[in-house]
């Protein structure tokens, strides 16, 4: 019998928020000092997925520039940009409040994890969500390995009193799909994020939806 999800873990960007223009907006102007950029949205949706460090990298890179020096400076910069302008052109998806509200309205807990740096993390729930909607909210901290470590996802656990064959977990990236795999949760691709089908498939989903709504038919 099918175990009965008491739980969804949400990715934040590209899953609950469209905020590719706010990481476009600080990334192209970190680097840009050092020549690079400015880039396309669409390579952003690939810059994206693994922390705001591999974000600089691979955006420096990308501009031909590697220097470990300038990835030091450019990334010092970039979080000094994106502390004040992280909700620059942010919005939830469409669906997404919907389907929040009906999850807790089925009294199932919600949980945000995400490689943003905590601090932005929680600005940008509470910006679009308000503060106290979300049961928890984890964003990239130093002493917690980034996903696809499934270590983020196991503190969620821990602190809702569940188990992972209690959890859904949803995310638009293949980082996502191992971190739902890793932590043994059910794990659902979001088709409306940064990444295609391709990719949601070859990172192991168990499910593909096109639009937040058709979550529910998995709880």
């Amino acid at each position: 019998m099918k175990e009965v999800k008491k739980a969804v873990i949400f990715d934040l960007d590209g899953t609950l928020s469209d905020s590719i223009q706010s990481i476009k907006y600080c990334a192209d102007q970190a680097v840009a000092r050092f020549g690079c950029g400015p880039f396309s949205v669409e390579q952003y949706h690939y810059f994206v997925g693994d922390g705001a460090a591999n974000l600089v990298k691979r955006a420096l890179a990308a501009g031909g520039d590697t220097s470990p020096e300038h990835f030091e400076e450019a990334f010092a910069i970039y979080r000094d940009i994106f502390r004040e302008n992280c909700m620059y052109e942010v919005r939830p998806y469409d669906g997404i409040c919907e389907l929040l509200a009906s999850l807790k309205g089925q009294g199932i807990k919600i949980a945000v994890l995400s490689n943003k740096p905590h601090e932005e993390t929680i600005n940008v729930v509470e910006s679009l969500f308000g503060k106290g909607y979300f049961d928890v909210i984890q964003g990239q901290k130093e002493n917690v390995a980034i996903k696809p470590s499934p270590e983020g996802a196991f503190r969620i656990l821990e602190r809702l009193g569940l188990k992972p064959s209690e959890l859904l977990y949803l995310g638009d990236t293949a980082t996502d799909m191992k971190t739902g795999k890793n932590t043994g949760a059910f794990t659902v691709g979001a088709l409306w994020g940064f990444r295609d089908q391709k990719e949601l498939e070859e990172g192991g989903a168990d499910a593909i939806i096109a639009h937040p709504l058709e979550l529910l038919d998995f709880v």
